[in-house]
């Protein structure tokens, strides 16, 4: 196998496994990846995807919660998880000769689970304190904001970490009857990347992986939403105000994705991009303006995102829109392509120098249904990208004007009506 290519396996009861052998390490990652997230829940149990992350670490029916911790300091592992609009995942890095070990106690967690009344009921207040930290944090909550502006009535707006009144609700058995649902073999993808055999991996996971019955099966309505051009304005008494200005993106599997990385790029993507330029180097209106998109099973968004003062925010929003204008107009000079790619192609170099990353790349891609390409495949793609692709993206993505922003501050009287959507 070469040094960037994976192998894949399915198991008989639907489990995937998915490797990467990096044989000049001595650690190894692994990640369990299962197809849910907060796209997948109805309101009433918002966040329920995030709250079963939580409490798969509280103990199984052999292990407290403090056991394993133990175990994995023992290793000098790492245990963590997170959870995502479509998938929630859950990891561990430990030396590669505690490999058996570390899949041992996460399949443990993950199949055997007590998840009791007591422990909702603890890690409940965990989460409430979790969602006020993110709600007290501006230009955290912000982006999430956004997402529910841009896809009012799509699951996709739906939050991660839900709202406190579903989170106080919850009871123990929505969280069993959920994760029944959901948690079963064929929505499971195991990605390992390190210095591991994929055969040794799949016996291992084959030896401990065993479901008990048919689990009910659940499928994802996928649907483009519509977006409203509009803007929201959230008057707060933060220091700065807090602007996104954003639409509608790709989705994952787009043939234009990487045209629309270069554009990202081009426009807020670093510290010679134009917004970067414009608006805090020639203009000093912004200590942070960077833009930003994200993809998912059928559609994505496109970003800006720019912390000012509360009397520049109609300047900097005007700023951002004649910088989109100029992009429609004019394209992308040669320079700026040939930036852009360079920047994106050491970015993916950089990004898959460890095991961790190498893992991450190979788990989402399985879980979320995209292309698992290699790095060269991945550079080539990005080399082929042309001045004109990036116009034509851009005109796709821009070219309709349907904008949504949001913003937090302390507008008060500030008189920005005449600069929103």
């Amino acid at each position: 196998m070469k040094k960037d290519e994976f192998l894949r396996t399915e198991n008989t009861n639907g489990i995937r496994i998915l490797t990467e052998r990096m044989p000049n390490l001595r650690s190894v990652t692994t990640g369990f990846w299962v197809g849910v997230g907060s796209r997948d829940e109805p309101q009433e149990l918002s966040g329920i995807s995030h709250f079963i992350e939580h409490l798969l670490f509280k103990g199984t029916e052999t292990r407290s919660a403090r056991r394993i911790a133990e175990e994995f300091d023992a290793m000098g592992g790492e245990l963590n998880a997170f959870s995502a609009k479509e998938y929630t995942c859950y990891y561990a890095k430990v030396l590669d000769e505690n490999i058996e070990k570390c899949l041992e106690i996460m399949v443990d967690m993950i199949l055997h689970s007590v998840m009791s009344p007591k422990d909702v009921d603890a890690e409940r207040k965990v989460i409430l304190e979790e969602i006020a930290m993110h709600e007290d944090s501006p230009d955290d909550i912000i982006h999430d904001l956004f997402v529910s502006a841009l896809w009012e009535s799509h699951p996709l707006g739906q939050s991660v970490l839900g709202n406190q009144t579903a989170i106080r609700t919850l009871t123990s058995e929505d969280i069993r009857s959920f994760f029944r649902r959901f948690y079963y073999p064929e929505n499971i993808v195991v990605a390992v990347a390190g210095n591991a055999e994929h055969e040794r991996i799949v016996d291992l996971v084959n030896g401990l992986m065993g479901f008990d019955g048919q689990r009910e099966r659940h499928i994802r309505h996928c649907m483009v939403p519509e977006i409203r051009p509009h803007t929201v304005v959230y008057d707060r008494p933060t220091e700065q105000a807090h602007i996104v200005l954003g639409t509608q993106g790709l989705s994952r599997r787009h043939p234009a994705r990487f045209a629309l990385a270069v554009l990202d790029n081009i426009l807020g993507g670093g510290m010679s991009s134009r917004l970067f330029q414009k608006i805090r180097e020639e203009r000093s209106l912004a200590y942070s303006i960077f833009s930003y998109h994200s993809m998912y099973v059928e559609t994505g968004l496109v970003a800006v995102y720019a912390g000012t003062s509360p009397q520049n925010a109609s300047a900097v929003m005007e700023l951002i829109k004649e910088e989109i204008e100029l992009l429609l107009e004019r394209g992308v000079t040669e320079d700026e392509l040939q930036r852009a790619k360079g920047h994106i192609k050491g970015s993916l170099v950089l990004s898959l120098e460890d095991s961790g990353s190498r893992m991450t790349r190979l788990g989402k891609a399985e879980v979320c249904g995209g292309e698992i390409l290699t790095l060269d495949e991945l550079i080539r793609r990005v080399d082929e990208v042309t001045a004109e692709d990036v116009l034509r993206v851009a005109k796709e993505v821009f070219g309709s004007r349907r904008m949504v922003a949001v913003l937090i501050g302390p507008f008060g009287d500030h008189d920005i009506q005449g600069h929103l959507f």
